[in-house]
């Protein structure tokens, strides 16, 4: 039987903090197709000082301060989220998240757009939500 070896209440953290992000990119996204000129006051607030983006930089650095095995399950779960592996290939997800390891897994994991949806969907095929 599988075990996840990471709190799942960092799991949680992580998934939260990326759907905010992915929000934020979404609406600023949005900015560019042309918009209402009294809502574009409202985008001011989503906005983040040129080059600075302290919701990115949080995450980035709660993951990078995850230990090396949290860092390996959690690439192993996103890949089990996003349906790389299945919940009976934890052990060899675990094993290629080990051989890929290496001091960028914050960026890896932040360049996936789908990254919240990924950790629900591995978090799920443990029997584990956020939700509760």
């Amino acid at each position: 039987m599988a075990t996840l070896g990471i709190d799942p209440d960092k799991v949680c953290q992580i998934i939260v903090e990326a759907r905010a992000l992915n929000a934020r990119e979404d609406v600023l996204e949005d900015e560019e197709e042309g918009s209402n000129p009294i809502d574009d006051e409202m985008l001011e607030v989503l906005e983040e000082p040129e080059g600075e983006d302290a919701v990115y930089e949080e995450l980035k650095q709660f993951i990078e301060a995850l230990n090396e095995e949290e860092q390996i399950e959690l690439v192993a779960l996103a890949w089990l989220g996003r349906g790389s592996f299945s919940i009976e290939e934890w052990e060899d997800a675990k094993a290629e998240a080990q051989r890929a390891h290496n001091d960028r897994t914050a960026d890896y994991l932040l360049g996936m757009p789908m990254l919240a949806d990924y950790l629900a969907e591995g978090l799920a095929a443990f029997g584990i939500s956020c939700e509760d």
